[in-house]
């Protein structure tokens, strides 16, 4: 007579044909990857100072238009707040805390990935070791202005944003997206400019005024300009996601 393995013990057969997991099919990683780009991708177009009317003076009727400071990743940053949002009122705050921790770690990848890069020997023929480290050389400082800003002005928005949503339920979404946006932002802009204004050539108050100021104005109304697409994203995520549950 002989004892059979208990089940638990047998071992797997192995399978006929290839298997292979199962991929998620909502929306949060679609939105976690965008997220993690657009981070990325700003912050290195961050790396250029950008100043508009500054060779000539402008002026409407009385005003006089001062010359506006700001950096090469003012026209994409604000996506990240977007995604942000959609993420905040879609999944909230635990989900999109965990697609922030995976963008912080995604920049600072890409931080260790540029150090190397500039300590590489480099070849007899590669010309372009001073434009190299003229553009990516001042990467990590600006690296600890966006990580230090972008993880204290996301989980502000994130935050704000929930928190809301906990009073307000699926009702007056223009509130959590504006104040949430006033909140985090003026966070992130702070601390980013603070830390990052030398690295990009800002070297007076009034020009650190500026920058921030039009940092985040811009950043804020961009937000208000594009709420018809962010309500429409969130509708559209949230009517296709099934996950959703909206309390009766």
């Amino acid at each position: 007579m002989t004892v059979s393995d208990p089940p638990e013990n047998k071992p797997a057969q192995a399978p006929d044909q290839a298997v292979f997991a199962h991929v998620n099919r909502g929306y949060y990683p679609t939105f976690v990857a965008l997220f993690t780009a657009v981070l990325l991708i700003s912050n290195i177009c961050a790396t250029k100072g950008v100043a508009f009317f500054s060779d000539a003076e402008v002026t409407v009727g009385p005003l006089q238009i001062l010359p506006i400071i700001t950096d090469g990743g003012f026209f994409l940053f604000p996506l990240a707040y977007i995604l942000g949002d959609v993420l905040s009122e879609v999944y909230g705050f635990k989900a999109t805390r965990r697609a922030i921790y995976l963008g912080f770690g995604a920049l600072i990848l890409a931080s260790a990935c540029f150090w190397v890069l500039i300590e590489l020997p480099s070849a007899d023929f590669y010309e372009n070791q001073a434009a190299l480290e003229s553009v990516v050389g001042v990467y990590p400082r600006l690296l600890l202005a966006g990580l230090s800003g972008y993880l204290v002005g996301q989980l502000l928005n994130s935050l704000v944003m929930v928190a809301i949503k906990e009073r307000t339920k699926e009702k007056h979404l223009w509130a959590r997206l504006i104040g949430s946006t006033v909140v985090g932002e003026f966070a992130d802009t702070l601390i980013f400019c603070a830390i990052a204004a030398g690295a990009i050539g800002i070297s007076t108050w009034e020009d650190f005024v500026n920058y921030l100021l039009v940092g985040f104005l811009w950043k804020t109304l961009v937000e208000v300009l594009v709420m018809p697409i962010t309500y429409r994203v969130i509708a559209y995520v949230k009517k296709r996601e099934p996950t959703y549950l909206v309390a009766s």
